[in-house]
């Protein structure tokens, strides 16, 4: 991920100088080699071990915004923080979709970290791919806020009409073109070989069944990063605060799926905070770009979004363990009647 790509696609006004992208980026793929060498040895993740590295994946991007609030001020901080929120409430749900593919997958526990780290990675590249492209469409002028606006508009329609109608989120993998250009050119071996991802069988190579959840988990990747990217510049338009962000909120994504792994199914109304979320960030773009027209249609402050997001999943979360309670409520009335 070179820095050149993002300071030759985004001439925007940034925070970003050479020397903070070097170590920004250093940083990251320091973090991630230490990710990687964790889970070079497939073992179950304890809860002890997620929970420790959880806490400590929060607690970086905490030191980063107050070190931004030091250096750059109150403004710079909250735009981050904001857009770690978003990306975080995002990546959750990117998580329930990792955990359907895992188990449509039929992945071994002790392997779950590995397909878990490669996940993250693709979708470290990809958006960094799509911050790259979308400080460059921002450069050519404020329609950008507009298209962008009705891009999450329109994912935030689709979230909510599943959501209200009860859809549950299934993969198909039959149905992934990835999966079946791979195995049209490759062999699969039944069965899981360790870490391997190809291994050599009657004399050629064939692919493992672990290869190809990691290429589905790619393919996913892509989905999300069409989502988050314009999430992000809805909050801020420094190219280096939105890449920022999803860095945080991705890096612990691995730890974070096994400690919310029995929790994430009790969140029923996750869908629903997040399409509310998307459809507001879409309409603050569209604001933004009608006040560069019409200067009396008044703009969203970053903070009142910051609070309009930590109030919603504060609501999701409060309906979501209500109904639960409800629902065991329910369950329980003929056991006690017996």
């Amino acid at each position: 991920m070179p820095t050149e790509a993002f300071l030759s696609a985004a001439s925007l006004e940034t925070i970003g100088s050479p020397q903070l992208w070097t170590i920004t980026v250093a940083a990251l793929l320091l973090l991630l080699a230490v990710d990687f060498i964790l889970t070079r040895r497939p073992h179950e993740v304890r809860m002890r071990e997620a929970v420790g590295w959880s806490v400590f994946y929060l607690a970086l991007p905490l030191i980063f915004g107050v070190y931004l609030w030091g250096v750059f001020g109150s403004g710079v901080a909250v735009e981050f923080f904001t857009g770690y929120v978003v990306e975080k409430s995002l990546s959750v749900d990117n998580l329930f979709v990792f955990m359907l593919l895992l188990s449509a997958f039929a992945v071994p526990v002790a392997l779950a970290q590995r397909v878990l780290l490669y996940g993250i990675i693709g979708a470290l590249v990809l958006r960094a791919i799509f911050i790259a492209l979308g400080a460059a469409v921002l450069q050519s002028g404020t329609w950008a806020f507009l298209l962008f606006g009705g891009i999450l508009i329109v994912t935030a329609v689709k979230i909510m009409k599943d959501a209200l109608s009860g859809t549950e989120q299934q993969v198909d993998i039959s149905s992934m073109r990835t999966v079946r250009l791979l195995r049209r050119f490759m062999p699969v071996t039944d069965d899981y070989r360790g870490s391997h991802l190809v291994v050599r069988e009657g004399g050629r190579r064939a692919l493992t069944p672990l290869a190809l959840a990691i290429v589905a988990v790619f393919a996913t990747d892509i989905v999300f990063a069409v989502d988050s990217v314009p999430a992000v510049y809805g909050v801020t338009e420094d190219p280096y605060l939105v890449f920022a962000t999803n860095a945080f909120a991705l890096l612990g994504l691995r730890a974070l799926y096994f400690v919310l792994l029995g929790f994430l199914a009790k969140l029923r109304h996750l869908n629903h905070g997040l399409g509310i979320i998307l459809a507001f960030i879409g309409i603050k773009l569209v604001l933004h770009w009608a006040h560069g027209v019409w200067t009396w249609i008044p703009e969203i402050p970053t903070p009142v979004s910051l609070g309009v997001i930590i109030a919603v999943l504060a609501t999701v979360t409060a309906t979501s363990l209500y109904a639960n309670r409800l629902d065991a409520k329910v369950a329980s009335a003929p056991a006690e009647r017996g």
